[in-house]
């Protein structure tokens, strides 16, 4: 595959971005190129993932979000202030081990979120 300036653009944007929606790469890339549509990045989007050069995960409702393969982290969404934290990926390692033998199943833990609430939610009172 080519690496179209549009299609450097979008890999730019979410590198730059860290985590963001279509809709949010879209906006960053037409900064640059305002000719480039949303339809454009999705297809980008799509064929960079398919490239393993972007991954997305799902952090909540709404759209997914994209990063760089190589922001490799376990995401955890607080239910009540919608903080998003980053926390590395062998964390996962003894659920991991688990499914493994107990189900044959290889996690890709760099492609989860967790739900729960944040330590300042929960200190202040809460659990969403």
């Amino acid at each position: 595959m080519r690496m179209t300036p549009q299609r450097q653009l979008v890999l730019d944007a979410v590198r730059e971005l860290r985590h963001a929606t279509p809709e949010q790469v879209c906006q960053h890339v037409q900064r640059t190129a305002p000719t480039v549509n949303i339809t454009t990045v999705y297809r980008t989007l799509d064929l960079l993932e398919r490239l393993n050069l972007v991954r997305h995960t799902h952090l909540g409702h709404g759209a997914p979000t994209y990063s760089a393969d190589e922001h490799e982290h376990v995401h955890l969404v607080c239910h009540r202030c919608g903080r998003v934290e980053e926390v590395p990926c062998d964390l996962l390692d003894d659920l991991a081990g688990t499914l493994r033998q107990r189900f044959g199943f290889d996690l890709d833990g760099s492609h989860l979120a967790l739900s729960g609430t944040c330590r300042d939610c929960v200190n202040a009172g809460g659990t969403a």
